[in-house]
């Protein structure tokens, strides 16, 4: 069975990822910086991921990186975030997925609407 790790299981994103995994068959390993708060990874690590190391992650095939961010103020820890996670899989086999969303994308040329903004948006 595939062992995949989700870092920010708990968030909005991560704990869909997780919950589908699940479903799939997927044995999965839940991390977040606060108490566990989705039911669905069969194991869950309270840690930051920051805080992560090689060896946390050294067992898992594929690691999923649903962290999300939207404050204008924070949003530069999507770039620290992956090179945190990319430093720490360099050189190994495991593979590294990015989840995105496309709500923030702009939808006209003046970059006033978003995505999200839109009618069609689903909630």
């Amino acid at each position: 069975m595939t062992k995949v790790a989700v870092i920010s299981a708990n968030g909005r994103v991560g704990s869909l990822v997780v919950k589908e995994l699940v479903e799939r068959g997927y044995d999965v390993t839940g991390f977040g910086r606060k108490a566990q708060n989705t039911t669905a990874a069969q194991t869950y690590i309270q840690k930051d991921l920051f805080e992560l190391t090689k060896a946390d992650l050294a067992e898992f095939e594929v690691v999923v990186d649903a962290f999300g961010t939207f404050a204008p103020e924070t949003l530069h820890l999507h770039v620290e975030v992956i090179k945190h996670l990319t430093a720490l899989l360099a050189g190994t086999k495991t593979r590294l997925l990015i989840v995105g969303g496309a709500g923030s994308l702009y939808v006209d040329p003046e970059h006033k609407t978003q995505l999200v903004d839109t009618p069609d948006f689903p909630a």
